[in-house]
This record gives structure tokens, C-alpha cells and sequence, in this order.
């Protein structure tokens, strides 16, 4: 029934995405059931170690027309929420990804898109080290993008397109009494870009990337200035939805990293950094990050 007011294209994209995923769940599911009899028999789980490499194997058999990557992200975080203090804090951030891109089913030569999920956690203190801010963010986009390949000898690849984003969470202040916590929620649309240089390191193909996403407009939540969340319990959800663009709001995410082939299984390093900016109702927000990319791609 979903099928009428779902496009071909993006029907299809789905289809094969959720396809896929419950493929790889019975495969778990059927490794769990098998390590559950084992491990009562032989009351050792190191019986099951060489079943969980030929799972693994099989995983990357299946996904080696596609990247879907695993990464770890490790660094620096710098907080400043007036809402909270006046102060900006200072100290480490910490993230959790996964990333999938896939060539569009119908047109696979011209468009692709991408999936990535992903939580971050950043642990900071100010200059007096009396106090910290923790934060925790929870990530999802969505984007679609042309592709241009074929350039200098078939090495070079652009992509640009339309890309949408959930992000939320919060970010706690132990030492405030009346407002301890303050929530960060918004969503918006925008553009995504990728060049990628595909060359080697020896024998071993290697793929240099840029990404980038930009969000243009959306919406976002902002509390009234020295506004309690007890007051908006009580009904007070006045001016709480802000109209979210580059005039009093301003997001980026930039990428930079490189992607080894070893054999069925693909290593990543790099570097990401994100900026995060609004201000509105006399609040300031303005929160970057820097951080090394690790990954596994299977």
C-alpha cells in the first residue's frame, strides 16, 4: 500500500536497504542460536571464535559492491551554551558512526545515496577545572547525490545533491541548581558533496575522500532567555520553534580522510570536524569539534 505514495526510485532504494538488513539479522540470528548450543555443550566460548570469522567473511562476500563502514571518532571539543554558563568549556569529544552509501538501484552511473548514523559524547571542564559540561548527541542524515566521474583518467569523483538531518540530545550541568539541563533538538535540509580520488599504495587500491554536508534551513528548539524547563512543563510553550537559516543559524561537517582496500575488508583514518552555531531569544550556542577518524568498512 506504502508503494503509491513512495517514488520508484526511492522505493526501490529502501527495498533493497531493508532487503539487506533483514538478510544480515537471520545470518546473526542463526550464528546466535548455533553459539548458544555450542557454548552449553562445551561450556567455552572460545569454541565459537571461528564461527564468528566465517560470519564476518560471509558479511563482506555479500557487501563488497558497496561501503558500509563502522568508525570511531576520537578529540577535542570546545562547548560555549549561554543557556547553561557564560563560560566556554574545553575538553574531549568521543563518537560512534555508521555509514552507508550505495549507487542508486535505477540509475547506479549517476546517483548514489548515503545513510549515516552516529552518537557523540563530549566530557569538558572550564579554565578553573571546578566544573564540566557533558553533552551526548544522537545523529541521522539522509542524502542523495550526483555523481561525476571520469575525470582525469577515471581517478576523480564529484557528487553534490539534497540531504536532510535529525540531530538532538542534551548537555548537563551538575553544579546548576534551577536549570541543570538544557536540549538541543533540530532538523534540516541542505546539500552534500564528496570528491574522491581513487589510487594506490603499492598494490593495494586506496581511495582519498572529502566530504562535506552543509544544512540550509530548518527548524530548532531554543528555550526563552533564563526560561526553566519546569516553566514550558507548566505550559509555557511559547517561542520554543525557531525557523532555522544562516542568518541566526549555522551548521557544518567537513571530512577528510582515506580509504584502504585489504582484500573483501576496508581500512579508514581521517580527520572530521564539526561546527555547530545559533543564536536566538539572547542565547548563544557555538560548539566545534575536531576529531581522528578510525573505521572498518566491510
Amino acid at each position: 500500500m506504502l508503494s503509491r505514495f513512495i517514488p520508484c526510485g526511492t522505493h526501490a532504494i529502501f527495498a533493497n536497504f531493508t532487503n539487506s538488513l533483514f538478510s544480515k539479522f537471520a545470518e546473526i540470528a542463526k550464528f546466535v542460536k548455533f553459539a548458544s548450543k555450542t557454548g552449553r555443550r562445551c561450556h567455552s566460548i572460545s569454541y565459537c571464535f571461528p564461527f564468528l570469522c566465517c560470519l564476518c567473511c560471509s558479511l563482506s562476500l555479500g557487501a563488497q559492491e558497496s561501503v558500509s563502514m563502522f568508525t570511531v571518532d576520537a578529540g577535542y571539543a570546545s562547548i560555549h551554551d549561554s543557556y547553561l554558563t557564560p563560560i566556554t568549556y574545553h575538553g574531549l569529544d568521543l563518537g560512534l558512526a555508521y555509514q552507508a552509501m550505495r549507487p542508486l538501484h535505477s540509475r547506479p552511473d549517476t546517483w548514489l545515496w548515503q545513510l549515516q548514523v552516529g552518537a557523540d559524547y563530549n566530557y569538558v571542564e572550564n579554565k578553573a577545572r571546578n566544573n564540566h559540561l557533558y553533552k551526548l548527541m544522537g545523529d541521522l542524515s539522509f542524502d542523495m547525490q550526483r555523481r561525476w566521474n571520469g575525470v582525469l583518467n577515471h581517478r576523480l569523483e564529484f557528487t553534490a545533491g539534497p540531504m536532510t538531518q535529525l540531530r538532538a540530545g542534551i548537555v548537563y550541568d551538575a553544579v546548576n541548581s534551577n536549570n541543570p539541563v538544557t536540549v538541543r533538538a533540530h532538523w534540516n535540509v541542505g546539500a552534500a558533496g564528496m570528491a574522491a580520488w581513487h589510487t594506490r599504495l603499492g598494490r593495494k587500491p586506496v581511495t582519498v575522500r572529502y566530504q562535506v554536508q552543509l544544512p540550509v534551513v530548518g527548524v530548532f528548539f531554543a528555550p526563552e532567555y533564563d526560561e526553566s524547563y519546569y516553566e514550558i512543563y507548566l505550559g509555557n510553550h511559547k517561542n520554543l520553534a525557531h525557523l532555522g537559516w544562516w542568518g541566526n543559524r549555522l551548521d557544518m561537517t567537513h571530512y577528510l580522510g582515506a580509504d584502504l582496500q585489504m582484500g573483501k575488508t576496508t581500512l579508514r583514518i581521517g580527520y572530521r570536524t564539526r561546527l555547530e552555531h545559533w543564536s536566538v531569544n539572547h542565547l548563544k550556542v557555538h560548539d566545534i569539534t575536531h576529531s581522528l577518524v578510525l573505521g572498518i568498512g566491510l
